[in-house]
């Protein structure tokens, strides 16, 4: 036992930062691969570290009745929810490539749902298979195989038959000659393999994958029990959707206390949180100073905020075209830029408190730079 668990703690020596960290957090293991629970899921998203305290490798070995058991509680997708991951809870099994696909959809803006879906639909029937979902699978396998530390290679093919349930051989699918000489993100990996995918083999390889993996809490929840449903657009918007819901309103309640409002404070807790900024305190403390009188921010302020947030690129550019690039800008043209390019309306309640946060110098205007590097770290939760 003692020399297993010292093999299995060397793996985290191999495995990327995204992988310790799925490491770390998921407590299921079937097979020899290891799965998150959707409350591990939640956990790795809005903590730091595990509540529970659980060695590298899982707190418990699940047996094909019990993987079984699991999958049969999963609700269909028609009845999605935001409160889906709350209510499955330890009920659920997700793989780390799902786990992935996950952290995509966080970051990502709601008109870039229409983008993910066509590019899951490789036959444009309007409509998702389990066989065409699967292509993910092969995708972000790819994408990590290049992303490995270098080492002893025997431990790099335990950690892969870890994290994907089976031996994967170092030949690439994909034709990717020059590519990748510039880190790319999954989300872009995946919207330039899957194009791919419609002249490559990866599309046929979805069977043999499909026969040698695992049913999963996502499949099931998409797909049915029997993997023959079909996934629309409606669906899988809402799935989305009520993802970043659920993820907001978790990290929303932990600090309202019951109550329909959090404090600035709190605010900025939060919007630093997963940040590079080392001095927390003198942002807290500008805001204190500014704000002297508490009045709170509304789950729909701090949702509308969070959903600017993730179409920060956009803003970015519209920012860039009102030539406001190299100097500091008002709160009226933070929140008319805000709304042009990404179509969201922030509350002028919402906009001051950014702007107490942020305006060090306290001249009521907005360092650009300063706020879109430190909101691009927060945007990515640490997993830049």
């Amino acid at each position: 036992v003692t020399d297993n668990r010292s093999d299995l703690e060397d793996l985290h020596l191999y495995a990327t930062p995204r992988e310790q960290r799925f490491r770390r957090f998921a407590s299921l293991e079937f097979e020899g691969q290891l799965y998150m629970t959707p409350y591990d899921f939640i956990q790795a998203v809005t903590s730091d570290e595990p509540k529970r305290k659980q060695e590298f490798y899982n707190d418990k070995t699940a047996s094909e009745n019990e993987l079984n058991q699991i999958l049969m509680e999963t609700p269909p997708v028609w009845k999605g929810s935001s409160k889906l991951f709350r209510n499955l809870n330890e009920k659920g099994v997700i793989s780390y490539t799902e786990y992935l696909f996950l952290l995509c959809i966080l970051t990502k803006p709601h008109a870039g749902f229409r983008i993910a879906f066509n590019m899951f639909d490789t036959d444009g029937n309007e409509m998702v298979d389990k066989k065409e979902f699967l292509v993910l699978q092969e995708i972000f396998r790819k994408k990590n195989e290049k992303r490995e530390k270098r080492g002893d290679e025997e431990k790099r093919a335990m950690l892969r038959l870890q994290l994907y349930g089976y031996h994967t051989s170092t030949n690439s699918v994909l034709k990717t000659e020059g590519e990748d000489l510039v880190p790319r993100s999954y989300w872009d990996t995946l919207r330039r393999s899957t194009s791919q995918a419609l002249f490559s083999d990866l599309a046929e390889r979805a069977d043999d994958i499909s026969s040698s993996l695992s049913d999963t809490t996502l499949l099931v929840h998409f797909f049915g029990k029997k993997g023959k449903a079909e996934l629309n657009f409606e669906d899988f918007y809402r799935f989305m959707d009520n993802l970043q819901t659920e993820v907001l309103e978790i990290e929303f309640l932990s600090y309202s206390n019951g109550m329909n409002t959090i404090s600035e404070e709190d605010f900025a807790h939060i919007l630093l949180r997963y940040t590079n900024v080392e001095n927390t305190s003198s942002y807290l403390e500008n805001m204190r100073c500014s704000i002297p009188e508490e009045k709170g921010i509304t789950f729909d302020e701090f949702r509308s905020f969070f959903q600017f947030l993730n179409n920060l690129e956009d803003f970015t550019i519209a920012m860039q075209m009102y030539n406001f690039a190299s100097r500091s800008i008002g709160q009226d043209e933070f929140k008319r830029a805000v709304y042009v390019a990404t179509g969201v309306k922030l509350s002028p309640h919402l906009v001051n408190t950014v702007f107490k946060i942020f305006d060090v110098d306290r001249d009521d205007q907005l360092s650009y730079k300063e706020f879109i590097g430190i909101m691009k770290d927060r945007l990515n939760r640490g997993f830049r």
